[in-house]
């Protein structure tokens, strides 16, 4: 399969490396961008962009500004990373179609746990049919679970939990996010139900059920000790 291209604009090069250097290594294409007006003409250039992860503060056009002018004409999935953590920058990226939503410093593994996140949720990536961390193994196709190679009793949306979580290793998510994407958008119930399953799930993994994580006054994250 041909490496998926990803935009990075940024003016600060340093960062642009950064992040460069963490998506290489998950075998992504990296073009980068040192500021708007550089990144619309690659942006129009390629024409098989696959994500962009996007600087709001830059010279000649900001980020905002790109945003706009990219929505005009597709709807590729946009990471916009920012210094200020004003509510207001983010409501307005969400207005202007965002995808997510990212503040200065970030961690780069989180920033690349993102970027798969979404292509596997745009289906630009192709979904893994296993998954794997810290002796957990997740078999979609055969809708089977091992702990250290022993088999979990689960029920499907415990599975279906599971699986998400580690489809989003590392990131700290939201009782609503998991609803959402679980239980899907047309679930009303309490978000309580979520508790519920993470308690029976933590059981079921044993010693490993420590890899959920609870996010105090938000919800929960799956992450392995290193």
């Amino acid at each position: 399969m041909e490496a998926l291209k990803i935009l990075v604009v940024d003016d600060e090069s340093r960062m642009r490396k950064l992040v460069k250097d963490f998506l290489a290594k998950k075998n992504f294409q990296v073009l980068e961008a040192g500021d708007g007006e550089e990144a619309m003409d690659v942006f129009y250039q390629e024409k098989d962009i696959a994500l962009i992860i996007l600087d709001v503060m830059m010279p000649k056009m900001d980020g905002w500004e790109v945003c706009r002018e990219v929505r005009k004409n597709s709807k590729v999935p946009i990471i916009m990373l920012t210094a200020r953590g004003d509510e207001r920058d983010e409501l307005l990226g969400f207005d202007l179609g965002v995808d997510e939503y990212i503040s200065k410093p970030f961690s780069p593994k989180i920033l690349v746990a993102r970027v798969e996140a979404i292509l596997r949720r745009t289906g630009q990536s192709n979904p893994e049919e296993t998954l794997s961390a810290g002796g957990i193994v997740i078999d979609k196709a055969a809708h089977l679970a091992t702990v250290d190679d022993v088999p979990m009793e689960l029920s499907f949306k415990e599975f279906e939990l599971l699986t998400y979580f580690l489809e989003n290793e590392g990131i700290a998510l939201s009782r609503e996010k998991i609803l959402n994407s679980v239980w899907n958008y047309d679930y009303f119930g309490d978000a309580r139900t979520i508790d519920t399953h993470v308690k029976k799930l933590r059981s079921k993994m044993g010693e490993k059920g420590e890899y959920i994580k609870t996010v105090w006054g938000m919800g929960y994250k799956f992450e392995v000790e290193e």
